[in-house]
């Protein structure tokens, strides 16, 4: 019986080498337990060893690492039943009797080992955690995970059996933790992983069969719910739960997450749904003292659950708009167990909700303590900007994208990750329309440059415009989206935009220069604008993007020769934007929703108002020329193409009265007397902001002074 246990000692300890690493430790595992010949012949590797050259084993043909490994041990409980009933022991005959040949049930000795090393990896694994040099690090940790996996595979290459299950299942939890953790990730791989371990318990229950064929769900439920389950095994299961719900919590499968929770507290289909109730009604049974070492045990992993789930539920409830509850959960989420970059997005998630719910004062406290608490910069300067703009100060909040812009040119070193499974491995991806997200560092200049032309910064905005057409046009920078894509403005929109800021700037011909790079980049289309237009018109997938920005690039070219008086270029340039524009028809409504970007540059009112800003520029010009006549037609022209636009109807005022005009100016300036008493509705339109610039250049300097100045003479004229 000696020769016996030392055999399944030396056993366990040739499973777990490397394969056939250990040819003269199996020449003494047969040595000890004087194994008969059909047990040696069961062995594949007494089998490879006939076909390999000289003296390597090799594992082609063998499968799963054990290769029969079945037969050798039936083979080997053969053995041992013959040895029983040479030597009968009341021990003996006990094992004989409760041991059936199909489940061999390792000794304590093979259990031993199998502990030892699960505790050596995971203490491996706990040392690579607090190394600071990176390459040791990994190597150290994937070892560890390697180690794991052959331990793994040893273990699920035996029977299952109800003694061994405690350790395979802490096995598989190591394993699953520390691989999820290396991946940064949840994969299909773990849920396999899951699975099997799930099968091996319903296999010791001799209730496995059509429950297969449910899935995870399933398993879980009949597992759980076995009446034979041994106590002994409950620890672990809840472990081994708490994987599967950080699993299907990365995944969205909140439906499945909630039963098995349910299922896991003992609740009726009645009971609550809620996702933090659940959790902390959860109440994982505490393991044995003499328990297996885990890298994170259940407890450990119900809390980074509970702060992802705080915090998941946090932001969808601030996107829905139920701002006291998002705020309360993100509290909660706040106060959990999370990394210093979780803790920055929960603290910018919460400036957030108060600035929303009117308290900006402590939001400012949150964007703080973000800032202060990590490297990651870029979402709590963007919300700190957007707070800044809320309040009205306009140099905190280009000093703040500022800073974003400086932040987001830095690259940080990624925080090293805890080789466990964290709060950051179970949050959603980040997503573009989020309110966390800073976009990337020619977004926020663009933004940059768009708020310094928008609050009469000119000279910054045309810095700013520079910047960043250099850095879009570095091929190392992310471009911006495409026309059809809305998140983001269009190449040809940030070069109008350049060139309007420039002229705001008094810099009109650095803005001739940005035309012509956009006109040398756009030449290629411009043979094709009648088919454009046509096609824009009949609503085919043909582009219609090109003939406004081509038409708005003329407009800016005379605005531009305008401001260096070159009369004539200007006149020319106006011309040219007209003839374009006339040209083209308004898109029809039926033809459906358009994107963000066409609704800046094609719609009925951008285009509008593009005539018009024409039309009155080339007015102007004919009246600095002193061509009244010609000026006339134009303000005339330009209020039938946008009846809207007032600009218009006070340069005509203006023109009829120099003309001598008085009876049409008389009825002009009543109608727009009676405009003016009128409440004035807010604009529900918007142009793009090139287009907003040049309107704005056109626009009368002060209309009740002028329409003051009209009422005066008229009153004069009715006393002569």
């Amino acid at each position: 019986m000696g020769r016996l246990l030392e055999g399944l000692g030396l056993l366990s300890q040739f499973l777990l080498e490397p394969p056939f690493a250990g040819a003269r430790l199996f020449r003494r595992l047969l040595a000890a337990l004087r194994l008969p010949a059909c047990v040696a012949r069961a062995c594949p590797a007494q089998r490879a060893k006939s076909n390999r050259p000289g003296s390597v084993v090799t594992r082609k043909g063998l499968s799963h690492g054990f290769w029969h490994q079945d037969r050798f041990l039936k083979a080997l409980a053969s053995a041992r039943a013959k040895q029983a009933k040479r030597c009968p022991s009341p021990a003996s005959a006990t094992m004989s009797h409760q041991t059936p040949l199909g489940s061999l049930v390792p000794q304590a000795n093979c259990l031993d080992l199998w502990r030892d090393k699960n505790d050596q990896l995971v203490r491996q694994a706990k040392v690579a955690q607090d190394l600071s040099f990176h390459l040791r690090r990994q190597q150290l940790a994937q070892d560890s995970l390697e180690g794991l996996r052959r331990l793994l595979d040893s273990l699920q290459g035996l029977p299952a059996a109800v003694p061994v299950l405690p350790l395979e299942l802490t096995v598989i939890c190591n394993f699953i933790t520390l691989r999820a953790s290396l991946a940064q990730g949840f994969t299909e791989d773990q849920a396999q992983d899951i699975h099997r371990g799930l099968e091996r318990v319903l296999e010791t229950q001799e209730q496995l069969g059509p429950r297969l064929e449910c899935g995870l769900r399933g398993l879980w439920s009949s597992v759980l719910c076995a009446s034979s389950l041994q106590p002994e095994l409950l620890p672990v299961l809840h472990h081994l739960a708490g994987l599967q719900i950080a699993f299907w919590l990365s995944t969205d499968c909140l439906e499945d997450l909630t039963l098995l929770l349910q299922t896991l507290n003992g609740s009726q289909s009645n009971a609550s749904e809620d996702l933090l109730m659940l959790l902390k009604t959860w109440n994982p049974p505490a393991k044995e003292s003499n328990a297996p070492l885990t890298l994170q045990d259940a407890w450990g992993l119900r809390a980074v659950l509970l702060t992802a789930s705080a915090y998941r539920q946090g932001l969808q409830e601030l996107i829905t708009g139920s701002l006291p509850r998002a705020l309360s959960s993100l509290h909660e989420a706040a106060s959990g167990l999370c990394s210093r970059t979780v803790l920055v997005q929960v603290y910018t998630a919460l400036g957030t909700c108060l600035r929303k719910m009117g308290s900006p004062q402590r939001a400012l406290l949150y964007l703080v303590a973000a800032l202060k608490g990590g490297s990651t910069w870029g979402p709590p300067l963007m919300e700190a900007s957007r707070l800044y703009q809320q309040l009205g100060n306009t140099a905190a909040e280009l000093e703040s994208l500022e800073l974003l812009v400086e932040a987001l040119s830095i690259t940080h070193s990624s925080e090293i990750s805890h080789l466990l499974i964290g709060v950051e491995l179970l949050l959603p991806q980040p997503d573009p329309a989020s309110l966390l997200h800073c976009g990337t560092q020619s977004q926020v200049k663009h933004l940059l440059a768009s708020r310094c032309l928008q609050t009469g910064r000119a000279e910054d905005a045309a810095e700013h415009y520079l910047d960043l057409l250099a850095l879009l046009l570095d091929d190392s920078e992310p471009k911006f989206f495409p026309p059809h894509c809305p998140p983001g403005p269009c190449m040809p929109e940030v070069f109008l935009e350049a060139a309007a800021a420039l002229i705001q700037a008094g810099r009109a011909q650095d803005a001739l220069t940005i035309c012509e790079e956009l006109f040398s980049r756009m030449s290629v289309l411009l043979p094709k604008m009648p088919r454009l237009w046509e096609d824009a018109r009949k609503g085919t997938k043909e582009s219609p993007h090109c003939p406004p920005w081509v038409s708005a690039m003329h407009l800016l070219q005379g605005q531009a020769w305008m401001r260096l008086g070159a009369q004539k270029e200007a006149i020319s340039e106006f011309s040219r934007c007209l003839e374009l524009l006339f040209q083209a028809s308004p898109k029809d409504k039926e033809q459906g929703p358009a994107s963000n970007c066409e609704q800046g540059c094609t719609s009925d009112m951008a285009l509008q108002q593009l005539r018009a800003a024409a039309l009155i520029s080339r007015g102007l010009e004919w009246v600095a020329s002193d061509q009244d006549t010609k000026a006339l037609q134009d303000f005339l022209l330009s209020i039938q193409v946008c009846p809207g636009n007032q600009d218009a109807s006070f340069h005509l005022l203006q023109t009829l009265r120099k003309l001598g005009r008085r009876d049409e100016a008389t009825a002009l300036w009543r109608r727009l007397e009676a405009q003016t008493k009128l409440p004035q509705e807010n604009a529900t339109w918007s142009v793009p902001l090139y287009l907003e610039t040049c309107l704005s250049w056109i626009h009368p300097p002060d209309r009740e002074t002028l329409l003051e100045e009209f009422r005066t003479s008229l009153l004069e004229t009715c006393d002569l």
